[in-house]
């Protein structure tokens, strides 16, 4: 465990906290390196949840007085790592929740972009306020925001750097839904209703979807029907349409 991210087991969801409250848990390469560690090994957990210590924030951003010292060839390399982190939660296996509670703004927003589903509390600010330091979005925010929200509104938050509150942000599609209650109890509980359906179909959806967006609708239906019948070499293919005839509750492998 490290110094500023940490993760602990909830049933079969792995909750990972970045924890930095003094820079609201802002992003620098020791936060990412950390996090990087984290996502290579999750053990058997069915769905990971990500969050941010303390009720302010999730991710405020990335660490600007760092930031403030690189230059041109430091900046390039310092976006490269970022990506590559964001990349690797994006193409974990298991599906994976931000569960934001507070501000995510510049990387915590693109942090919360780069998992599988958003919830919000209802204290959530997301952004990309980039512009507003002479800068653009460097962890894949032009990218992710473009697929998460279309085109047109991209640009928008992108070019004026206005922060978008809860509600709007689940109506734009940047969010799933606005929590009531503690945003990271209801993550754990969508995972693990999440745990309790075949792992390796999840995982093969998640694939699907993933590797699939963007591309021709044939080509994807190709993709789609390949890993649909690839379903069917695994045992929780075998128990999960046993126990539906034997009206009773799968109980899965995920093999």
């Amino acid at each position: 465990m490290g110094e500023f991210v940490r993760s602990e087991r909830r049933g079969a969801v792995l909750v990972v906290t970045i924890d930095r409250p003094k820079a609201l848990n802002a992003l620098n390469l020791q936060v990412l390196q950390e996090l990087e560690a984290v996502l290579a090994d999750v053990g058997d957990a069915r769905a990971l949840v990500l969050t941010g210590g303390g009720e302010k924030a999730f991710v405020a951003g990335a660490d600007i007085a760092a930031m403030a010292e690189l230059d041109a060839l430091t900046a390039h390399r310092f976006a490269a790592y970022g990506q590559s982190v964001l990349d690797k939660l994006e193409a974990l296996p298991i599906p994976t929740i931000a569960a934001v509670n507070g501000f995510a703004l510049g990387g915590g927003c693109e942090l919360s972009m780069a998992c599988d589903m958003t919830l919000a509390s209802a204290t959530a600010v997301f952004g990309q306020p980039e512009v507003k330091l002479g800068v653009i979005p460097g962890f894949g925010g032009t990218q992710r925001l473009v697929r998460r929200v279309g085109t047109q509104r991209a640009r928008e938050l992108c070019f004026t750097a206005r922060n978008v509150k809860a509600e709007e942000a689940v109506a734009i599609g940047l969010a799933l839904r606005v929590v009531a209650g503690n945003v990271v109890d209801e993550a754990v509980a969508l995972g693990e209703s999440i745990a309790a359906n075949g792992p390796v179909a999840v995982q093969l959806c998640k694939r699907a979807i993933l590797d699939n967006d963007g591309q021709p609708l044939g080509a994807a239906l190709v993709a789609e029907r390949q890993l649909f019948a690839l379903c069917f070499a695994t045992a929780d293919q075998k128990e999960g349409m046993a126990a539906f005839l034997g009206k009773r509750k799968a109980s899965f492998v995920g093999k």
